[in-house]
């Protein structure tokens, strides 16, 4: 999981360099927002809007038995604060079908809500190689029948399709770079430590959301919305 293994890589860096002082990260153009999970704790919302925050997408559920501790308390704080709020689920596609996770999705948080402020769900989807390797033992065309199924289930209880997260490495090396999802889908890529997205893999024509760093202004990761304020409005709207 980028999460995880990256916050590892960090804390092991700041405890070798502890005389070092932290460089600032510069945000990229566009709208601020950032992801979090349980390993955040309660975030205070506000906070983070006055900072500059203008959304944020939380951990809500992985695999088919998962429900991560401070959904409900982070979700509802975002309500409060008068952010754009989404949900993501971390996808164990070697632990049952994509229809079985999009309804424990759906079922625990990640639906979605036509109130204006409500993004679609989000399906993580990228290395963890505590679930079966590389690509949780799935050819590159079972992986893309996984993914459909995910999202054309979740597209028929909601009536929105659910943003994608990965890598540009995960997508090609797992799905063979597949553009199945690219006409309904919105992206969000991962890419740290760089000045662009680069490369947009799939056939998407640019990223909805990038992933830029995993820490910053905010807690978790640092993410950007690729347009303006009204534009991610219009994603939450649909």
């Amino acid at each position: 999981m980028v999460r995880i293994a990256s916050s590892i890589i960090a804390l092991a860096a700041a405890a070798t360099l502890a005389v070092a002082s932290p460089v600032e990260k510069r945000a990229p153009a566009g709208v601020p927002g950032f992801d979090i999970s349980h390993y955040q704790g309660t975030v205070n919302m506000a906070s983070q809007k006055s900072k500059g925050a203008r959304f944020v997408i939380i951990k809500a559920t992985e695999g088919t038995t998962y429900t991560d501790t401070s959904f409900s308390a982070n979700y509802n704080g975002a309500t409060s604060a008068g952010l754009i709020r989404g949900a993501y689920h971390f996808a164990h596609p070697n632990s049952g079908s994509g229809a079985t996770q999009a309804n424990y999705f759906i079922a625990h948080g990640g639906g979605w809500s036509n109130d204006g402020r409500t993004l679609p769900g989000m399906l993580d989807i990228e290395y963890n190689p505590g679930s079966g390797g590389t690509c949780y033992g799935l050819s590159a065309a079972s992986m893309v029948s996984w993914i459909r199924d995910f999202v054309n289930t979740y597209h028929s209880k909601t009536g929105r399709y659910p943003l994608i997260y990965t890598t540009n490495d995960w997508w090609n090396t797992c799905t063979g770079n597949s553009k199945a999802f690219s006409a309904n889908s919105p992206l969000v890529l991962a890419r740290y430590g760089a000045s662009s997205p680069g490369t947009i893999p799939g056939g998407w024509p640019y990223q909805t959301i990038w992933q830029w760093a995993d820490s910053g202004t905010f807690p978790g990761d640092q993410d950007v919305f690729n347009g303006s304020e009204a534009s991610l409005k219009k994603l939450a709207t649909g």
